[in-house]
């Protein structure tokens, strides 16, 4: 399972070289949340692997898209935003022993229900997806995209900050600014 694991990341990381490495940090940070927010190892485990394939619907998204060094049209975002559902249905194929396709299919679900796919918003979004939702703000905020030089560290934990109980589950954001603080977290 780990090998088709790494394998499908490496598949995703060769098709959007802008984001090589942005899963394997995003699962690094929201494993590092789940664990100070002291959760079963199981779900820890589901997490990690959830955080690894959460971008793997982009591999439907074409490359002049994912790598546009300027503002997307409203269609191209359009189209960007299919990823979480492309993916789940891609992770739903494999018999995994945690929810991966829902949390990959849930990670841009947003609290107040501004988020998407579907608009979940507050007890309908999965704990693991509100956790993967934090990390993978705080990661590609702190990291360079084509389309914007790295915004850091400090700025992206201001948004989550911001945002708490609005966009972003407050106990996450609370426990990823202790992991960065308490813990002194790096992505490195």
């Amino acid at each position: 399972m780990e090998g088709t694991v790494r394998a499908i990341v490496a598949l995703a990381e060769k098709r959007d070289p802008y984001a090589a490495g942005h899963q394997t940090r995003v699962s690094r940070l929201a494993c590092a949340v789940a664990r100070e927010m002291d959760l079963p190892g199981e779900q820890i485990e589901g997490i990690r692997v959830a955080g690894l394939l959460h971008d793997i619907g982009k591999v439907y998204i074409p490359t002049d898209i994912l790598n546009k060094p300027t503002r997307l049209t409203d269609i191209e975002m359009m189209l960007i935003k299919t990823h979480p559902s492309v993916g789940s249905e891609i992770l739903e194929i494999i018999p995994f022993n945690w929810p991966v396709a829902q949390i990959a299919l849930q990670h841009h679900e947003r609290l107040n229900g501004s988020g998407y796919p579907a608009g979940l918003s507050g007890s309908e979004i999965l704990l693991e997806a509100k956790i993967l939702a934090v990390a993978d703000v705080v990661e590609a905020m702190s990291n360079h995209r084509p389309y914007r030089p790295a915004l850091g560290k400090d700025k992206a934990l201001e948004e989550i900050c911001n945002n708490s109980g609005i966009l972003y589950d407050s106990d996450a954001v609370d426990v990823c600014l202790r992991v960065f603080t308490k813990n002194d977290f790096k992505f490195t």
